[in-house]
């Protein structure tokens, strides 16, 4: 009986040697210098953004404090003194601290019903499947893209007809009408990404849904709410248009209007310098806003792009 027997092993011929292939590289030197090139562009793009940006809001500061013969003579030099006066003749002989007034019961009113009737709304629209969700959305949408000139006239005669026609609460309703179609936009995207499972849970547990809106999904939706704010925020303090049609009566004039009268009355006078000390008043408490909330508004602005 046979047996196969195991061939014994061919050593193996020397052949040429083989390239040992390395590590995935690197970019390249060119990529490099391209992208050292393309950094160091942008970043000058941002350096003269920021110059046009701070130099104007830095030389009124300093304007402010400055007298009028200082103004026209040494307009780009440092101040010899600081001269509050400024700020005190604006604040009490140009009524600045009225308008101021009137602006914050106005700005803060429709604040405040902005947010809570566009996130309500926002909600429903993202959360809820129902006949006619589309078509509501895409009303909100619509209204983004009205011009409002093209509405002030009715607007005025319909604001005229309810009696609320120089009213700061008329003022106030017309303002959470305008900012609401981007305010339900912009939270309609943020509530789609922020997860299910906790709203699921919570109706498990018997909340209802106006008890998970307001308790559980308002809370997680916060720097979408702070972001939204900020920018309804800006858009109603430095609103001119609406209270110039819709608010005739000098005394519950707001503080753009109070600007464009000061401008007017102090401009006749030669008083330069109180009106560059209400111009800085006007851009302070917009400036503070976005310094102290710029994280928040971060945050809201990337967030549906991080989950």
């Amino acid at each position: 009986m046979k047996t196969t027997e195991t061939p014994a092993p061919v050593p193996a011929q020397p052949g040429p040697p083989v390239a040992k292939t390395d590590a995935p590289h690197g970019p390249s030197r060119k990529e490099k210098q391209e992208g050292a090139v393309l950094n160091v562009f942008s970043h000058g793009i941002l350096v003269v953004w920021a110059i046009l940006v701070v130099l104007p809001l830095l030389w009124a500061v300093m304007t402010s404090f400055k007298d009028d013969s200082s103004i026209f003579s040494s307009p780009w030099s440092l101040p010899d003194k600081l001269h509050f006066d400024n700020w005190s003749r604006a604040w009490t002989q140009a009524n600045m601290s009225d308008y101021f007034l009137n602006t914050i019961l106005v700005v803060g009113g429709s604040l405040i019903g902005t947010l809570v009737l566009g996130s309500m709304a926002a909600y429903v629209l993202a959360r809820f499947d129902f006949p006619g969700n589309r078509f509501i959305y895409y009303l909100f949408i619509g209204g983004m893209s009205f011009p409002i000139m093209l509405a002030l006239v009715p607007l005025f005669y319909v604001v005229n007809n309810m009696g609320l026609l120089n009213t700061i609460h008329g003022l106030i309703l017309v303002y959470i009408a305008y900012s609401l179609p981007f305010t339900v936009f912009f939270l309609t995207a943020f509530f789609r990404t922020l997860p299910s499972s906790v709203a699921e849970a919570a109706f498990v547990d018997g909340a209802s849904h106006s008890r998970t809106f307001f308790q559980i999904m308002l809370p997680m939706a916060k720097p979408g709410l702070i972001s939204v704010g900020i920018f309804n925020f800006l858009g109603q303090w430095n609103q001119y248009m609406l209270p110039t049609v819709l608010n005739t009566d000098p005394d519950k004039r707001v503080l753009t209007q109070g600007l464009v009268q000061l401008a007017v009355s102090q401009g006749y006078k030669g008083d330069w310098s109180g009106l560059f000390a209400g111009l800085v008043m006007a851009m302070l408490p917009v400036l503070a806003a976005y310094i102290v909330f710029q994280r928040q508004v971060v945050q809201g602005l990337t967030a549906g792009a991080l989950k």
